[in-house]
């Protein structure tokens, strides 16, 4: 199977791979750094959280314009990498200087600036350019997103044990040996980038991808500007629909970074055979699981498609949003078990984030190649960014829920009427979220069907 694809595919791979090492090599440390480190309180570094994490799912609305406008997919990839690289050394440098916050502060800030414009230049314009790899009607893209998805996990279950292992020690003066280790990922996703493109990144017959789009004559520009149909437009109501449900997935998922990292910490026996594990590693279960299952569910979607009765992309996300509820619903009765002052088994998070990842197999990567699918060719890489402003919307999300996670000492919070007493109460909040959007889902796969028109 893995020959059967061009070898562009394999670059995007080791690429995105890199960059993705980088950004979950951050991720991994940035909460435990704003406590640890930084002296930020727990609402404080879950509010901030969701917003650089919302507004690195913003930024590609901008960068995803530009590229399709003036400078193509190659450009906004190199320039993205390297304000990414830029903004994981302002962190290194925040880091050996945590003890004066006057000066760590700002570098802390304009770090996670950085890396905020630099994703928007880079995530979405390497995603889409997966699919110009591609006929238009390959039926291969749906296995190559899950290739490049399993790229994407490598990196992501290689940064918690390599970042967490150099900063989360235990010492705040450690954090930015971590962070160095992040951007130095960073320069290598570059360096692979740099000298490969020219060679490898061409469609089927040979032209390249990703150069800077040609000038149009006005006559040229009309006849583009008139040319979305009925089904484009239907198609791209499709893209808005599910775009809105994973929002309710991804507000949830993304927990990972912040409360369930502080449930990680606090109420998790991590002791084994008498050695503490990291907090950061428990961020590598995720990404180790998608690298397991990711190719039994390719195949399980490719054995159900010869037999016809492989469900549709909406259908395969409902049943995300389902498992999402099922992961959390483990971990609500996990803390519901625990006594007082005895701290959980590390085995209830094993379970809930095998489940997370199922979930995960099921919508994203369907998700990315759908979208790749159904987006008019002109708006290929914006619509790529407008799925990622759900990705947006959805860590904002994720960083105001995760401030109701209740903390002992101070007042009981309340979510819309319901005071959340424990942790149980909090993280049923998922369960239930996860569960009715996931239901309303699979109710609208029919009418959604129909506006894809064919495509599945």
């Amino acid at each position: 199977m893995l020959s059967s694809h061009p070898r562009g595919l394999y670059l995007l791979f080791a690429t995105e791979m890199w960059e993705r090492f980088s950004y979950y090599g951050n991720r991994a440390l940035l909460a435990l750094f704003m406590i640890s480190a930084l002296a930020f309180d727990k609402q404080f570094t879950a509010a901030l959280y969701g917003q650089y994490t919302g507004l690195v799912y913003l930024s590609p609305l901008i960068g995803g314009y530009v590229a399709d406008r003036f400078w193509g997919n190659r450009r906004s990839i190199m320039v993205g990498g390297l304000l990414m690289a830029a903004g994981q050394f302002c962190l290194f440098f925040a880091g050996s200087v945590y003890q004066n916050l006057s000066l760590a502060v700002p570098l802390f800030y304009l770090g996670l600036g950085l890396i905020i414009a630099g994703n928007g230049f880079f995530k979405p314009n390497i995603s889409s350019m997966v699919g110009q790899l591609y006929h238009a009607g390959d039926a291969r893209k749906d296995a190559a997103y899950t290739i490049f998805y399993m790229g994407i996990n490598l990196g992501s279950f290689l940064a918690p044990l390599v970042c967490g292992t150099l900063g989360d020690t235990g010492n705040p003066a450690d954090f930015r040996w971590g962070f160095l280790a992040a951007g130095m990922g960073m320069l290598i996703s570059l360096v692979v980038f740099g000298t490969l493109q020219h060679r490898y990144l061409h469609t089927p017959g040979g032209e390249p991808i990703g150069l800077p789009p040609k000038r149009l004559t006005a006559e040229e520009k009309k006849q583009v500007d008139q040319s979305l149909t009925t089904i484009d437009i239907d198609r791209m109501l499709v893209i808005g629909v599910l775009s809105f449900f994973v929002i309710f997935f991804w507000s949830a998922f993304e927990q990972a970074g912040v409360s369930l990292t502080f449930l990680a910490s606090e109420s998790t026996d991590r002791t084994i055979f008498g050695w503490t594990m990291p907090t950061s590693w428990f961020q590598s279960l995720n990404p180790v699981f998608v690298l397991l299952f990711a190719p039994v569910l390719a195949q399980l979607w490719s054995s159900l498609a010869k037999k016809d009765r492989e469900p549709a992309s909406p259908t395969k996300m409902a049943i995300g949003l389902l498992l999402l509820s099922a992961g959390f619903l483990v971990i609500a009765l996990g803390v519901k078990q625990i006594a007082p002052g005895v701290k959980m088994s590390m085995l209830w998070l094993v379970a809930m984030y095998w489940l997370h990842t199922l979930g995960e197999l099921c919508l994203s990567p369907i998700g990315l190649s759908l979208v790749n699918k159904l987006a008019p060719a002109k708006f290929a890489s914006l619509l790529m960014a407008v799925w990622f402003l759900a990705n947006a919307a959805a860590n904002w999300f994720a960083g105001v829920l995760a401030g109701f996670y209740p903390e002992a000492g101070k007042p009981l919070p309340v979510f819309m009427g319901w005071q959340i007493t424990d942790l149980a109460d909090f993280f049923t909040l998922f369960v239930v979220m996860a569960f009715v959007a996931g239901a309303l889902l699979l109710l609208l796969t029919g009418v959604l069907q129909k506006r894809m028109h064919g495509v599945r």
